[in-house]
């Protein structure tokens, strides 16, 4: 396979104002979380007695990239330039942001709901087999609230194609008074602000729009609630620079992984899943 696209006609699409559409809540005791489907499977807000967690859409804040918490799937941050090799073919996928195509394709696109419960919800995407993503393939989440916790569950598996895939959550929490997370090594960032290799061991200070490998929990604080991020994903991002939010993003592999041999490769029928829990102390 390969791909013949203009990489130019998307523009900056990332950018663009995606309203919620249709919202639904699940919830269990003072644990209420909304949820909106055609706004690329994302949670829209996260309510712990009363207080929102994340940024939610509004005018300020209405951009596709910019609200809420949603997937990244089939790949995570930016590709640089949206190119890359696979299987000895050479693919140019479209931009969506600065020359760049940034997050997947995931939290564009809406999402069928195929169930629901009080506490939970499942959701899925059946990814295109187009210029936008030339391998097809099927994209799964669960979603579900316990007393103090949320948990998330994501899945992408392979169709008839072989692909690479890197998955991941891009939460755009409120901006919390105290992050405590202890990095093992992170990877450097280039002029044109993608990581690179190889990995440095020392964390740059902040603030941050940087990739690290982290194994430990992380702990957010704000308004008198404490958060613990636990996830199987041994990469993480944290986006601090805004003076309105902070997003830690897990995710399976760095951003443009596709470029420094870093992702998952899935062959036809394969799959890969992570698992990303918020739990409040």
């Amino acid at each position: 396979m390969s791909v013949d696209a203009d990489p130019m006609t998307s523009g900056d699409t990332a950018l663009k104002p995606l309203a919620p559409g249709p919202v639904f809540e699940i919830g269990r005791g003072s644990l209420r979380v909304s949820i909106a489907p055609q706004a690329g499977g994302r949670i829209a807000q996260i309510r712990r007695d009363g207080v929102e967690w994340l940024v939610g859409y509004d005018k300020d804040n209405a951009a596709t990239i910019a609200w809420g918490c949603y997937p990244m799937l089939p790949w995570v941050g930016r590709l640089r330039r949206g190119r890359f090799k696979f299987a000895g073919n050479s693919y140019q996928l479209p931009l969506n942001l600065g020359g760049h195509a940034i997050h997947g394709i995931g939290f564009a696109l809406p999402w069928s709901l195929d169930a629901q419960s009080p506490t939970s919800a499942e959701l899925s995407l059946e990814l295109p087999d187009d210029a936008r993503w030339p391998f097809g393939g099927v994209a799964r989440q669960r979603i579900a609230v316990g007393v103090s916790t949320l948990s998330m569950e994501l899945e992408v598996s392979a169709g008839d194609h072989s692909m690479p895939v890197a998955i991941g959550w891009h939460p755009w929490f409120l901006k919390p008074e105290v992050v405590e997370f202890k990095p093992t090594h992170f990877y450097p960032r280039d002029k044109e602000d993608i990581t690179t290799l190889p990995l440095h061991e020392a964390s740059p200070p902040p603030p941050w729009d940087d990739c690290f490998i982290n194994r430990e929990p992380i702990v957010l604080c704000r308004s008198g609630q404490h958060l613990r991020l636990t996830s199987d994903c041994s990469h993480c991002v944290v986006y601090d620079v805004p003076a309105h939010a902070t997003c830690v993003e897990p995710q399976t592999g760095p951003p443009d992984s596709f470029n420094l041999d870093q992702a998952t490769h899935l062959g036809p029928g394969m799959s890969i899943r992570a698992k990303f829990t918020l739990e409040w102390l």
